[in-house]
């Protein structure tokens, strides 16, 4: 056993005192210096969300430095998919992990979603001020005009993996998938109960096929609230009831933002979306727009903080226990019925986006974006901000924006 101090632990030794019979080779102490100016460089350069991410931090961890076997990337990759919340980020806080126990995650983590979280509080005090120029307000609208195809697209990529790990429960994954959609149009804040109830209803049916087992805990309760609490629960919602990708954040948000709370505008609405889309890191920095747009910088630090709080947890808590968390029946069982509800979400709030369009322009847009999102196989960011551009050049033409 090495004898290095407590707070430099490797991930073997802190498993070994949590009880846990995962056994990880011990890796090579990396210098926090190297782990801050690795995680930053992907944090600024992670455009295109978690394909690039995941592409980013196996071309450095597994290929390049070898910090960390191919099997255990996988598997930790594994496991992130199946936990609630921003899979790439909590795979980034992992292998920092891997490399300086809690020290490293920390920071790692903190390197991975600073940059992007700076640069969407600064374009969100530009685009979603009432005083914003006419090209600024006009690339908004084209750019947020094809949010609805860059969100259908996000459900279409989850549609494969997901049908095909519900192969044993097809018609659970399409009773799922129906209520996610509905929930999207027609329930509003209520959303997270149909993606909670989804999962547990698959639990249920994985227990009632494999017998009786533990039913795993999936989301914390958040109780109290303060001036800033709506804002509080929203982030959170975000952050630790996501299920099923990125994208499913969209529904949980907007229910919130340009409901009951009137935040948002449709409008600013589609604007912030577009922001998290194409600016680099996780594609949760969206919610700090939302806040922003609730409560200046404070309501945007905030709900950032409370967002990824959970990706922390879930890594420091349970990294040791990747494999068996991976194995878990019940955590299988509650995302094959809370993915199919989350990927439905997705699905039925890019029909609600839709016909929130107001201009004709937007909507040849959207189709434009729809043939070269699904047809064309163009990626996410030149989409937006080509889209951008032509909305900005159709506002200065003379176009109607507002």
């Amino acid at each position: 056993m090495s004898s290095r101090p407590a707070d430099r632990l490797a991930p073997t030794d802190a498993a070994a005192e949590t009880g846990t019979d995962t056994q990880l080779p011990v890796m090579p102490d990396v210098a926090l210096s190297r782990i801050a100016r690795e995680w930053t460089r992907m944090g600024c350069l992670g455009f295109g969300g978690p394909p690039t991410h995941i592409a980013m931090l196996r071309a450095l961890c597994v290929e390049r430095e070898r910090w960390i076997e191919p099997v255990v990337f996988e598997d930790a990759l594994a496991a992130c998919n199946l936990m609630p919340g921003p899979a790439s980020t909590q795979l980034a806080i992992y292998c920092a992990w891997r490399l300086r126990g809690t020290r490293g995650a920390v920071l790692g983590g903190l390197c991975f979603i600073l940059p992007g979280l700076i640069v969407v509080i600064a374009l969100s005090a530009l685009f979603l001020s009432s005083g914003a120029p006419l090209w600024v307000r006009a690339a908004g609208a084209g750019a947020g005009a094809v949010v609805p195809a860059v969100a259908l697209n996000a459900g279409a990529t989850l549609v494969p993996e997901s049908w095909r790990r519900g192969a044993s429960r097809r018609p659970l994954w399409l009773a799922a998938f129906a209520a996610g959609a509905a929930g999207a149009v027609l329930l509003g804040p209520e959303l997270v109960l149909v993606l909670l109830g989804a999962g547990f209803v698959g639990v249920l049916v994985s227990r009632r096929g494999a017998g009786e087992g533990r039913i795993a805990a999936i989301a914390p309760v958040v109780a109290g609230k303060s001036f800033l609490g709506p804002v509080a629960w929203t982030a959170f919602k975000v952050g630790a009831l996501a299920f099923g990708g990125g994208f499913v954040i969209v529904p949980l948000m907007r229910a919130d933002a340009v409901g009951p709370h009137h935040w948002m505008t449709s409008a600013q609405f589609l604007d912030a979306v577009a922001l998290g889309q194409i600016t680099p890191g996780p594609v949760v920095q969206t919610v700090s727009a939302v806040g922003y747009a609730a409560a200046g910088l404070g309501g945007a630090l905030l709900a950032a903080a409370i967002a990824f709080a959970p990706s922390f947890a879930i890594v420091l808590g349970f990294a040791a226990r990747f494999e068996e968390i991976k194995r878990n029946p019940n955590v299988q069982g509650f995302l094959g019925g809370a993915g199919p509800a989350a990927i439905g979400a997705i699905v039925g709030v890019a029909a609600l986006l839709a016909s929130e369009l107001h201009h004709g322009w937007q909507i040849a847009l959207l189709a434009l974006a729809l043939a070269a999102l699904l047809l064309a196989r163009q990626g996410v960011v030149p989409v937006l901000i080509a889209s951008g551009v032509i909305g900005a050049v159709l506002g200065l033409a003379g176009a109607a924006v507002g």
